[in-house]
């Protein structure tokens, strides 16, 4: 199970809300903290892994481009990654790094499943218009909205990760 997207998005805030651990995973209001690969056994089942953000542009060049590979290299060296799960602030609409990753993805037949983080942030009435965005940006229906702060959508994400890792399991 792989956590990418743009850096502050909310992967480690995600993570530890999912994790129920506070803590676990690093949580910086600085952009561009993770810059390496974590792994959290869950279960003795299943690995998370904290891929490092992307799109932070106060990173010299040549460290966004290693990071990038560093993803790239990830996703495409696992048979055994059973989703992908793009996070995408739901404040904004899905940036262009947002939407290239998420086609790189369905390119290369990744699994995914997009988490708008941070609906906290968002009035409730405009939730379904936020997850209509983006639908619609990253051309996928699999979209579903998450707050680290008051839990909102994590059954719901809990039950997509379930479901993917017991159809992996089947499939071998």
């Amino acid at each position: 199970m792989a956590f990418l997207g743009r850096s502050n998005v909310g992967k480690s805030s995600l993570l530890n809300s999912l994790l129920g651990v506070g803590g676990l995973a690093r949580v910086s209001r600085t952009p561009g903290r993770t810059q390496q690969v974590h792994f959290y056994l869950v279960n003795e089942a299943v690995f998370f892994v904290d891929l490092p953000g992307y799109g932070y542009a106060r990173a010299p060049a040549r460290l966004r481009e290693s990071l990038i590979g560093l993803i790239e290299d990830y996703l495409t060296g696992r048979d055994t990654l059973a989703l992908a799960l793009l996070l995408v602030d739901s404040r904004h609409e899905p940036m262009p790094a947002d939407v290239d990753l998420a086609r790189w993805l369905a390119a290369r037949k990744i699994p995914v499943h997009v988490v708008l983080t941070k609906v906290d942030k968002v009035p409730r009435g405009r939730w379904k218009q936020t997850r209509e965005r983006a639908i619609a940006a990253l051309d996928t229906e699999n979209v579903i909205i998450h707050s680290s702060r008051t839990g909102e959508g994590t059954k719901n994400l809990w039950q997509i990760i379930d479901h993917r890792i017991a159809w992996v399991r089947s499939a071998t």
